[in-house]
């Protein structure tokens, strides 16, 4: 028990006491059982006087959430002044709202001896935001963690240097996967021209090439869409764990899907060009006489390769807005423009003597049917674009958290927001309430777009399409795990351990978490791991988080490791596990 007291004006006070903490937790039950339960003890001078104060009711619990402006003054605390450290080097001025959104409640922790408040608690509450304030409301106490000094000792990397590097680096599944896809249609390439090297007009049957131009742009699509995505991941994670873990440990790469879209991509782009070749070839000759198609064909040709190249990783990264503009509005046109070629070579294929009509040369064309999903497709996301109304909630001035309650979310999903629905999209992590009706994402500075989320949050978004299942779903293929997140990275590892509570051990580094994320992350975090290892990297500094992952990998006889970071991180995170055996997983840039 730990006595303090509380002061009033004048020489009357009340004897408080509040009841310690007995467990050695990373956070306590909840809120309330950090406070004091707070009983009036008889006066020992008749001469006391009954302060104000004494209308706590016994044995209630005092939650600071509760505290009004009115509560405070019959305290003995100044509603209005200022707040200064010993050392004079803080002072914050207050009001009558910073009394209710943070101060008051340190100032009675402070007084009934909870913690002596720090400077850093103080500017986190005292930092005024407008209609958005800050979620902590109170100053706690956290289990932060110190790096082990004897962490278990790395084991030597597998094989020898070169061959990792090309194994783990060069010719990642993304990487085997875009080969597969372009190996498939090359080799068709090359048989067609072989065989067709002596034939008239020369060269495969333009129809047949379109046909694979089409399949192609459908397959890249497919991969892509939400409904196949989710459908996928439906069934890969009803492996069984009484499956070999080499199994496992293959079916959880699936994330590596972009190899499948950009090897597909890169194939109609082929294709097209052998198209574009034939169709010059045949108009050069006179033999087909269709300066639409042409036009049409080359203007396609340019939009195919101006996708691709935007595509390439180094130009996605310098400039991400550009390449989304590319992909979407060069696309858009590209459907709108191979209709057109589809409708002008049908034309001219009815034209010819004892051909079909028109519209049966359509119809019977392979190209016009998988044309027809293409644009269906493309457009289905479209169709459920709608702005929803949103709840940000400031954790600090690196973070938000928006809240939605527009649908009740599924598990280790992720969603895409914008403020500009044909300018930009943003993806993230969502993580559902405990009540199931609704849901959050977590925001952090990593940009223009995102810091503009925290210092002016919106009150609504744009949304379309469904939720996509995210990497993490994957984790359920393996008895136990381990999760290691820096900053933000936190949001998807609480989506998939709200949703799939399993065994696994947590390693999160990240500047200030309590300041930068809030008492409600804080306390998600330490339920989902009691034993949670949180760095604090201005404290500590930053870790070896390849070491500490390792550790933590042995400690709790983990089958696999699962890492959210930022590009470097994650893959030196991979590839420090990965190198060794371990399977190791995380986002990858076109993941």
């Amino acid at each position: 028990m730990v006595n303090a007291s509380v002061h009033s004006s004048g020489a009357a006070s009340v004897v408080t006491a509040m009841e310690s903490p007995t467990k050695d937790t990373c956070r306590p039950d909840s809120p309330d059982s950090y406070y004091t339960t707070h009983q009036k003890q008889p006066a020992e001078d008749e001469n006391i006087k009954t302060h104000p104060s004494d209308l706590i009711v016994d044995n209630s619990t005092f939650n600071p959430e509760n505290l009004t402006t009115a509560t405070a003054s019959s305290l003995g605390y100044p509603t209005e002044g200022s707040l200064e450290e010993h050392d004079g080097t803080l002072t914050t001025k207050t009001s009558l709202d910073d009394l209710e959104k943070g101060i008051g409640p340190v100032l009675v922790q402070h007084q009934i001896g909870a913690k002596v408040p720090e400077k850093s608690d103080m500017e986190v509450m005292a930092r005024a935001r407008g209609n958005h304030t800050a979620n902590s409301s109170y100053t706690s106490t956290w289990k932060i963690s110190v790096p082990p000094e004897n962490p278990a000792e790395l084991p030597v990397k597998r094989a020898g240097r070169i061959y990792r590097g090309i194994r783990h680096n060069f010719f990642t599944v993304y990487q085997r996967l875009f080969v597969i896809c372009l190996t498939a249609n090359l080799i068709p390439i090359i048989v067609l021209l072989v065989t067709n090297r002596h034939s008239t007009p020369w060269g495969p049957n333009r129809g047949s090439v379109a046909t694979a131009v089409a399949a192609n742009v459908l397959a890249a699509f497919l991969i892509r869409q939400e409904h196949v995505l989710n459908a996928f991941y439906e069934v890969l994670c009803a492996t069984p764990w009484w499956f070999p873990l080499r199994v496992r440990r293959m079916v959880a790469k699936f994330y590596h899907f972009g190899g499948v879209h950009s090897g597909c991509a890169t194939s109609a782009t082929v294709w097209f060009v052998l198209f574009t070749a034939l169709v010059t070839k045949d108009y050069a000759s006179g033999h087909y006489d269709q300066p639409g198609v042409m036009a049409i064909s080359y203007l396609l040709l340019g939009l195919f390769i101006s996708i691709c190249l935007s595509a390439v990783p180094k130009f996605r990264f310098i400039s991400h807005n550009a390449f989304e503009a590319v992909h979407r509005f060069a696309g858009w046109t590209a459907v709108a423009l191979f209709w057109a070629l589809i409708l002008l070579v049908s034309k001219a294929a009815s034209e010819a003597p004892g051909a079909d009509s028109l519209g049966m040369t359509v119809v019977k064309s392979p190209a016009f049917w998988i044309l027809a999903a293409i644009t269906f497709f493309t457009i289905l996301p479209w169709l459920r674009l709608r702005k929803v109304e949103a709840f940000p909630e400031i954790l600090s001035n690196h973070a938000v958290r928006i809240h939605f309650k527009y649908i009740k979310i599924g598990p280790i999903l992720g969603l895409r927001i914008s403020d500009n629905p044909l300018k930009e999209w943003h993806a993230f992590a969502s993580i559902p309430a405990a009540d199931g009706q609704s849901f959050s994402l977590i925001v952090s500075d990593a940009g223009d777009w995102t810091k503009r989320q925290i210092t002016n949050p919106s009150n609504a978004y744009w949304v379309r399409g469904i939720p996509i299942t995210g990497i993490l779903r994957m984790a359920i293929v393996f008895r136990r795990i381990v999760l290691v997140a820096t900053g933000s990275g936190i949001g998807p590892c609480l989506s998939m351990l709200v949703s799939h509570p399993m065994p696994c051990r947590l390693l999160w580094s990240t500047p200030n978490p309590e300041q930068t994320y809030g008492v409600n992350i804080m306390e998600a975090v330490c339920k989902a791991d009691p034993d949670a290892m949180i760095i604090n990297t201005r404290a500590s500094g930053r870790p070896d988080i390849v070491a500490l992952t390792y550790h933590l990998y042995v400690q709790s006889n983990a089958e696999a490791v699962f890492c959210i970071s930022n590009n470097n991180l994650t893959r030196k995170v991979v590839y420090g596990m990965e190198s060794r055996g371990i399977p190791a997983y995380g986002p990858i840039w076109d993941s």
